[in-house]
C-alpha cells in the first residue's frame, strides 16, 4: 500500500520531491526496500501535521503537501488541483479538497467531514454535522465532504502547531479548524477524486478488489 501511495504521488506535475515521513522503523525499512526517500521523525508528534512540519523545517521548499499514507488510489491530478491555487496566489497559506457527496447516508455520518465554502472557494466551516442544514421548505443544497489532503505554505506550516486551539477544534476534533479559528484562509478545490483510505480490514478488501478489477481490465485491453 505504501508503495502504491508513493508511486501515485510521484506522478504529480507540481511536486518536485516526495518523501515518506515516519517514526516507525518497519515503515522506513519497507520504504527503502522500494527505493523511496525516508525522513525519520520524532515519535511524540500529536498529529500528522506536526510530523510534516518537522520534515519541512529541514527543507527549503516553499509549498508542502501532506498526503496520507493510507490512500493507495490517490489521484495525482487531485494533488495538482490543490497545489495550483497556492502557486498562483502567494497570499494563500493553505489549501485542501472537497468532493460532492453522492451517497445520502454520508450527509449525516459524523465520520464523513463536511465542508461549506464561500463563492470564492474559501472554507467557511468544517463539521461532522450536516452542513448546511436544509429547512423542509427550502430547495435541497449540494453537500460536500472534505478530502483530507493538505497543501501548506512552508512558513505557515512551521508555525501551525503554535496556534492556539479553539473551542471549535476541541468540539469537532478537526485540526483544520485551527486555521479558521485563528483567521487564516483555506482555499478548497472541488475534485471528482473519491477518497478511499484504508483504515480497516474491510477497507483493504475493497481496495484490493478495485486493484484486481483495474488490473483485469488492463490485461484484457492489452
Amino acid at each position: 500500500m505504501l508503495q502504491h501511495v508513493f508511486e501515485r504521488v510521484s506522478l504529480s506535475r507540481y511536486l518536485s520531491h516526495v518523501v515518506i515521513a515516519t517514526d516507525d522503523d518497519r515503515i522506513a525499512a519497507e520504504a527503502r526496500r522500494f527505493g523511496a526517500p525516508v525522513r525519520m521523525t520524532r515519535s511524540d508528534h500529536v498529529s500528522g501535521t506536526d510530523r510534516v512540519a518537522e520534515v519541512a523545517s529541514a527543507d527549503v521548499a516553499g509549498i508542502v503537501v501532506n498526503v496520507q499514507g493510507d490512500e493507495p488510489l490517490i489521484d495525482p491530478a487531485a494533488i495538482d488541483a490543490a497545489v495550483l491555487p497556492l502557486i498562483e496566489d502567494e497570499t494563500l497559506p493553505m489549501g485542501t479538497l472537497k468532493k460532492k457527496i453522492e451517497d445520502p447516508r454520508e450527509i449525516s455520518d459524523p465520520n464523513v467531514v463536511k465542508v461549506v465554502t464561500s463563492h470564492r472557494g474559501d472554507a467557511i466551516y468544517f463539521s461532522r454535522s450536516t452542513i448546511p442544514y436544509p429547512r423542509p421548505d427550502a430547495s435541497p443544497p449540494d453537500f460536500f465532504k472534505h478530502i483530507g489532503l493538505y497543501v501548506y505554505r512552508r512558513d505557515f506550516l512551521l508555525g501551525y502547531s503554535e496556534l492556539p486551539i479553539g473551542p471549535l477544534e476541541r468540539a469537532e476534533r478537526l485540526e483544520q479548524l485551527r486555521a479558521l479559528e485563528n483567521g487564516y484562509t483555506i482555499r478548497v478545490i472541488e475534485t471528482e477524486y473519491e477518497s478511499l483510505g484504508v483504515d480497516t480490514p474491510e477497507d483493504l478488501k475493497r481496495v484490493n478488489h478495485l486493484f484486481a478489477v483495474v488490473s483485469g481490465s488492463v490485461r484484457k485491453d492489452g
